[in-house]
Formats: structure tokens, sequence, C-alpha cells
């Protein structure tokens, strides 16, 4: 027996038809991106120091909070002290970390995080000048205001990629950790030299006298 379409039939066809194609053009959800380099912490004894990280100067040692493990450099001497983790690379990466940090009366802490070695570009927050600071090296090469809180963690992140014309861009935003991160990068620089192939790192001056914490060393691919 041949059956005939009915009029309810056939405007059933068209949002069938229609349904169907928006099933085939919905995106498909993006899938995280995994970190080249993730370090908590956690899984490192006390008085040690990680594995696989390059202490450039300064007595890095992990230490137990009550909310976890943490790096941590002491107070003594007043200086700069460095150290380098991760993969080495020349760019198209993203760094972060989380940053405690104490003043002493008028006398403040500095601390940052860089991409491309000892020499490359570096992020730091100066709360002595109020301000966040893009280094290459050790010369200053753009800054923006910042307010830094003292005893309160504050998170960091450094990107370096290069730009379609050829140059490259690095990019920086400080913010409150446990706050949402700025959509927006606070401070930017644009360099047409080639950056040096190297490690990521992170940096303390505890000019306050007081330890600078580091926690939750995060390197992934430039977005």
């Amino acid at each position: 027996m041949l059956l005939l379409p009915t009029p309810a039939m056939k405007s059933f066809r068209p949002l069938a038809l229609l349904a169907t194609g928006l099933l085939l053009a919905a995106p498909l959800a993006a899938e995280p991106v995994k970190p080249l380099y993730q370090n908590d912490f956690e899984g490192v004894a006390v008085d040690a120091v990680p594995e696989g990280m390059m202490v450039m100067a300064g007595l890095f040692t992990v230490k137990q909070g009550k909310d976890g493990k943490f790096l941590e450099l002491p107070g003594e001497p007043l200086d700069t002290f460095g150290a380098l983790f991760g993969p080495a690379g020349q760019g198209d990466l993203s760094v972060s970390a989380r940053f405690f940090g104490t003043k002493q009366g008028r006398k403040f802490p500095s601390f940052g995080l860089s991409l491309g070695g000892v020499g490359g570009f570096r992020l730091v927050v100066s709360p002595g000048k109020k301000a966040l600071e893009i280094f290459r090296g050790d010369e200053v090469k753009t800054s923006v205001p910042f307010e830094w809180v003292s005893e309160a963690w504050t998170s960091l992140r450094l990107q370096l990629r290069k730009g379609k014309d050829g140059a490259w861009l690095v990019e920086g935003k400080a913010w409150p950790s446990g706050g949402a991160e700025p959509a927006q990068w606070m401070v930017t620089l644009e360099e047409k030299e080639e950056p040096a192939t190297g490690r990521a790192g992170l940096w303390g001056s505890p000019y306050s006298g007081t330890p600078i914490r580091f926690d939750d060393l995060v390197i992934k691919p430039a977005s």
C-alpha cells in the first residue's frame, strides 16, 4: 500500500533536517591544553630541592604549610636569587605561578617569572615601585602601575609568542590568587630580536628580610 505524505509529515521533515543540521554544525568542546610542566611540590620531601630544578643562586627548599607544601627562599641574604625549571624552549610558551611575600616597614620584596633562560624575558612585581615590569635580562623594558598586597598570595602569568608580523610579543598579568584571572594582559612588549632558547625561571629578592614562597608552577603552550 502506498502511503502519501500528509501535511503533518511534510511539516515534520524540514524540522528533522534542521535539527540534524544543527547537531552537525555544533562545535565540539575544545579539549583543555595539557601542561608541558606542572609542580605543586606535594610530592617533594620537606627541606629538599625539587628534582630537575636548577638553582642559579639562593637556598630554595620545599616547606610544609597548613594548606600544603611550597618552595621557599629565605629572607637572608638580601640579594636577587633564581631557579630554572621545566623544558627548554624559545617561545610560544606561557608560564604561571603563585608568590607570597611580606613587607617590613618600608622594605618590600620583589619576585617574578621568566622565559628564555637567565637572560630572557622576566615579569616582575616590584612593590617598592608599585609596578609590574617586564625585563629583558637586567634591563627594564616597560612597566605599568600595580598595587601589591602583603601577606597574600599573588598569581603571575608571563607569555611569549610570535606575532603575525614576525615580531615577538611578551605579555604579562598579575592578580590576587583565588580571584578571577584578568581577561586582558596588563603589560605588553613587542621585540623584533629573536628570543634565546632556555628554561623558565622563578626569581625572588627578599629585600624586606622575610622569606618568599612559590607554588603551582605551570608551563603551557601560548594561547
